[in-house]
């Protein structure tokens, strides 16, 4: 049975395990080691079974307790070139740690992991797709300038996704962020906003990724409940209903201790 469990959401910290059978993987590890540890005991999970830690660029928020925690376990970690190329010249990758640049796809154990390309304002950022031992997939696509067509097609072919819900376009516009932060937020090269997810959700579910999570939800530019909102009234646009055709759900800022079963 394989399972997603949200530790972390936002621009706060972002982290997730993905994994079935004793056995899974680290997306991001975006708080600290203590927090990291804290959140993976409260959802019973082992920190041996983690097989790799997978980062998906080198923003803080996605690699705050890299260096500590995966030193600590001895824990393998794995991105692109230049995700890995900028962990280390910031000092956020200790020169003991074991790693690995993933070109397309890695296996860890009887999983896979497969890598594809985002838009966003770092080095060489990217989401993953993990494929557990019997076939069932789980992507985490935070992070998104825009959704490109390489994106779009690897949450096709997923069970579940996290698909980033960020902002809402005039809260963001009215709110008190300076001007170029709000300029590179909207930018293609920033975050995804909650229309710009809602006109992808029907897509992903007719071809069959009917469970789904918003993420990285902005606290100052967003509302959950917005966010939830704007993609369900798209989704019943086409003519789905939630819980019948689809289930759709925001990722809480931290852990509340519910997995996802895919």
């Amino acid at each position: 049975m394989a399972k997603v469990v949200p530790l972390f959401s936002g621009s706060r910290g972002n982290s997730y395990f993905i994994g079935s059978s004793g056995e899974g993987v680290l997306i991001d590890a975006g708080k600290s080691c203590k927090q990291l540890e804290n959140a993976l005991e409260f959802n019973s999970i082992n920190i041996k079974s983690i097989g790799g830690i997978f980062i998906t660029h080198e923003h803080i928020d996605h690699c705050n307790g890299l260096r500590v925690f995966a030193k600590r376990y001895g824990i393998k970690v794995y991105g692109s070139l230049g995700t890995l190329t900028a962990l280390e010249e910031s000092g956020r990758l200790d020169p003991a740690i074991n790693t690995q640049v993933i070109e397309d796809k890695v296996a860890i154990g009887n999983m896979e992991v497969v890598r594809c390309n985002t838009s966003h304002d770092a080095r060489e950022s990217c989401c993953y797709q993990v494929v557990t031992a019997d076939d069932k997939r789980a992507t985490i696509a935070t992070d998104l300038g825009v959704m490109t067509d390489s994106v779009r097609q690897i949450i096709r072919e997923s069970n579940f996704a996290v698909i980033e819900s960020n902002h809402d376009i005039r809260m963001l516009k009215l709110g008190s962020y300076p001007q170029s932060l709000k300029q590179r937020i909207l930018s293609d090269k920033g975050h995804l906003s909650n229309d710009a997810c809602a006109q992808e959700l029907a897509d992903f579910v007719k071809s069959g990724a009917v469970r789904l999570m918003l993420g990285h939800i902005s606290e100052n530019n967003n509302i959950p409940t917005l966010a939830l909102n704007t993609n369900i009234n798209a989704l019943s646009k086409a003519g789905m209903k939630n819980g019948i055709d689809f289930t759709l759900a925001t990722v809480p800022p931290e852990t509340l201790g519910k997995s996802v079963v895919f």
